[in-house]
């Protein structure tokens, strides 16, 4: 076995914990040429508010919060959805702390749920908790309630901007986020917490349409001349973000590191520590790859999960054979058009066909584009417990029910010399081919 950093065994079997809804997976897998791929450890922050408050007050560029926070300036804050481990609670603490001069009446909190499902009441006060839900506005963003937007101009590329009315109303804007290895956008946080995050549909749309989403540069850990990154940076550009805070995070989905200030500086060296905590080089690329979707909140639905499967998809072998263990409490979802899309023809190398048509445009079209990229290059099993064999079979991928055999079967149909790659937490750790590394 060869483990990142650099872990060597000489086991026959290697028991591993894979990253799976909230409690795990357990599996032992043959240890034979078998490599473990998974991110730097890190230590989590002793104490995170005060860290926050910490880096609030020192920001790496820009003006401090107390000077944008004036008496009777309102305020508009953009925190993930449900879909991210965003450590919400304790960075809007942070921050409503810097800003005692503002009134609650005046602070308005945005869900940036992109083109996702509103948050539930309960899913609310799991995130931010009842003294932030009974203290504060906090309002879902709906990409296609076109009364809740309102134009923003278009970019140089051509991309019409629509924003959430009461985000460009503000004030003053804060994005928060946490950032990590995206798999067609380089990075999550930073100007994402803009658009897609408070943009509407017919931005979102644009900025994932077919041809960006198959540019060569939209992929992990590539930002500049990434053409998805740099259209969101130019929209958070021309509307104005005034203050921005985001955080690293490990496994336990604890801090690690904060960032604040003005917006891109402050992503920027985010990026960078996130990259080289994350981003692996191997030598060659693997006959299996064994991945999961980084467990709850991320493996919530299979329409998340492409992710995972993007990040085995960096070093698998063509023709091999990805095997995704990710739990999909929330089934396909129900929301979106990620079904319809995926039911409209019978196979992969068709769907790319249909989605690459001249005028072809649904929602959600980016991420049956991305599977189904993968799918040509590779099989792709899934484990699951949200979702029936046939749900699955439908989606075009093979179900399994359990991974110790799904993986020894792939092994062993690969031949004797066959290799296996595990990524036990996901697209938490983002592999890639030493060939690529100066890209």
């Amino acid at each position: 076995m060869f483990s990142y950093p650099y872990e060597r065994s000489d086991s026959s079997i290697v028991h591993l914990r894979l990253d799976y809804g909230t409690d795990g997976l357990e599996v032992d897998l043959p240890g034979e040429r078998v490599t473990v791929i998974q991110p730097v450890t890190r230590p989590a922050v002793p104490e995170p508010v005060g860290a926050l408050v910490a880096a609030i007050r020192a920001p790496v560029a820009g003006p401090r919060l107390a000077e944008l926070a004036r008496p009777g300036r309102t305020v508009a804050i953009s925190v993930c959805d449900i879909t991210r481990a965003q450590p919400r609670r304790e960075m809007l603490s942070a921050l409503l702390q810097q800003m005692p001069d503002i009134r609650p009446d005046d602070v308005t909190i945005l869900i940036a749920t992109g083109t996702h499902r509103a948050n539930s009441d309960a899913e609310l006060e799991q995130m931010l908790g009842r003294d932030l839900l009974n203290r504060y506005r906090v309002i879902n963003h709906d990409s296609r309630r076109d009364s809740t937007l309102e134009p923003a101009g278009r970019t140089t590329t051509g991309v019409s901007v629509f924003l959430n009315r009461l985000w460009l109303a503000a004030d003053v804007r804060i994005t928060t986020g946490f950032v990590e290895p995206h798999f067609f956008a380089g990075f999550s946080g930073g100007p994402k917490m803009v658009a897609p995050g408070l943009a509407g549909l017919e931005t979102v749309m644009t900025l994932h349409d077919a041809a960006r989403i198959a540019h060569p540069n939209a992929t992990w850990g590539i930002t500049e001349g990434n053409p998805i990154h740099d259209d969101v940076r130019k929209i958070a550009r021309m509307t104005a973000v005034h203050f921005a805070v985001d955080v690293t995070l490990n496994r336990e989905q604890q801090i690690t590191e904060v960032f604040a200030g003005e917006l891109f500086e402050e992503h920027r060296r985010a990026c960078d520590v996130a990259k080289r905590a994350a981003m692996r080089e191997v030598a060659t690329a693997f006959d299996v790859v064994l991945t999961t979707n980084s467990g709850y909140p991320l493996d919530q639905n299979l329409y998340q999960a492409v992710k995972g499967m993007s990040a085995a998809a960096r070093v698998v072998k063509p023709g091999g054979t990805i095997v995704c263990a990710a739990e999909c409490r929330d089934g396909l979802p129900a929301h979106g058009s990620y079904k319809r899309v995926l039911a409209s023809r019978p196979t992969a190398a068709q769907l790319l066909d249909m989605i690459k048509a001249p005028g072809y445009a649904v929602p959600d079209q980016w991420q049956v584009q991305i599977q189904a990229q993968i799918q040509i290059k590779a099989r792709v099993l899934v484990k699951t417990d949200g979702l029936s064999p046939d749900d699955v079979r439908a989606a075009h991928l093979q179900p399994v029910d359990d991974v110790e055999t799904a993986v020894r079967d792939a092994l062993r149909a690969a031949g004797p010399r066959a290799t296996l790659c595990v990524l036990p937490q996901g697209p938490q750790t983002i592999p890639y081919l030493a060939e690529e590394s100066g890209r």
